[in-house]
């Protein structure tokens, strides 16, 4: 009996061995220094593929910082923002949307002259963003706790013409992200303020279902989609945990512990990993089938480093460092191995 057991243990054990020989999921290549930014954290980023720029937001700055993906440097920096968060890049319209969330907008530029073209008009505390390439929809929470309102809002803006054209009333206070269905109609969104995941119909604008995390979880802020498998990422803070659900019945199907203080969730389909960003580490998961999935390793990253990009495209994942004492803002350029 004995022998059994330790042959079932062996046989989960020996992939994650024989794992551990190869190189890291993730290779530090460089560091890019911004050591004009203080101390506060950044929020996201954004990927230019054919212009080889990233955007990132330095939430605390009040900048977006752009980058060159060939050379690995700063090569601009947007200013005049109060508090930037999520963005949007339009490759086809050569436009960068900005979410500025004390600002309660979000701004519109140029992305080649950086020029400020227009604002949208939101609520307060405007962040999480979600985008419909299909419709060119730009789906934006805002209002809740901020607003002093027992609700909150996912405004819908055309990023065609820029202007909102809906309001879609959530009564929860706080939300967080989100993911659309390509193909469908449903808008995923953490029900942060109720340890829940809501389901919105895009067509009618209104909540159709409610899925509840873990029951020992709370606090639940990034999501991704992994549509070919039907399953939602999230992550919750407290207690800091990786969270897989089904997206068609929202069944819990993994729950394991993570990093703390994360804001990011990337989901490699190439390599069948996930990557979450957070203090001092990126936590780095295999799925192992639409239904198993194993912490594979930490790889180290900074202190409140929660801001993250994966870019399969260029085999790369950018992490933000923020700066902390004697230790310079920096962004962390890792090579994703196969």
């Amino acid at each position: 009996m004995k022998t059994h057991y330790l042959a079932v243990a062996l046989f989960f054990v020996m992939p994650l061995l024989s794992y551990a020989q190869k190189e890291a999921p993730l290779k530090l290549v460089q560091t890019i220094p911004l050591p004009d930014l203080k101390e506060g954290d950044f929020d996201h980023f954004a990927v230019d593929l054919e212009g080889h720029r990233l955007f990132l937001t330095g939430e605390a700055q009040g900048v977006v910082e752009v980058f060159d993906t060939e050379t690995n440097t700063l090569i601009h920096t947007i200013t005049g923002l109060k508090a930037p968060h999520a963005m949007l890049y339009r490759a086809d319209a050569g436009k960068l949307f900005v979410v500025d969330g004390d600002a309660s907008e979000v701004k519109v530029y140029d992305s080649k002259t950086y020029i400020l073209l227009s604002h949208i008009p939101l609520t307060i505390d405007a962040d999480s963003i979600a985008y419909d390439p299909a419709t060119k929809y730009l789906y934006v929470v805002n209002g809740g706790r901020e607003a002093h309102t027992p609700y909150s809002l996912i405004s819908v803006i055309d990023t065609n013409s820029e202007k909102k054209l809906a309001d879609i009333k959530v009564n929860f206070q706080w939300l967080e992200g989100m993911a659309v269905e390509q193909g469908g109609s449903r808008l995923f969104v953490n029900l942060t303020s109720n340890g829940a995941v809501g389901v919105i119909d895009r067509n009618s604008r209104t909540l159709t279902t409610t899925w509840p995390m873990p029951p020992d979880t709370r606090e639940n802020s990034p999501l991704n989609f992994d549509q070919a498998d039907h399953r939602l990422f999230a992550w919750a803070r407290k207690p800091p945990r990786f969270i897989v659900m089904d997206s068609d019945t929202g069944k819990v199907i993994a729950s394991l512990p993570s990093v703390p203080v994360a804001d990011e969730i990337s989901y490699d389909a190439k390599n069948k990993r996930i990557y979450i960003a957070g203090d001092q580490f990126i936590d780095v998961f295999t799925q192992q089938d639409a239904d198993h999935y194993v912490h594979l390793t930490k790889i180290p990253g900074g202190f409140r480093a929660k801001t993250a990009i994966l870019v399969p495209e260029l085999d790369r994942y950018y992490l933000a460092a923020p700066r902390h004492g004697n230790k310079l803002a920096e962004v962390r350029v890792y090579a994703v191995a196969p």
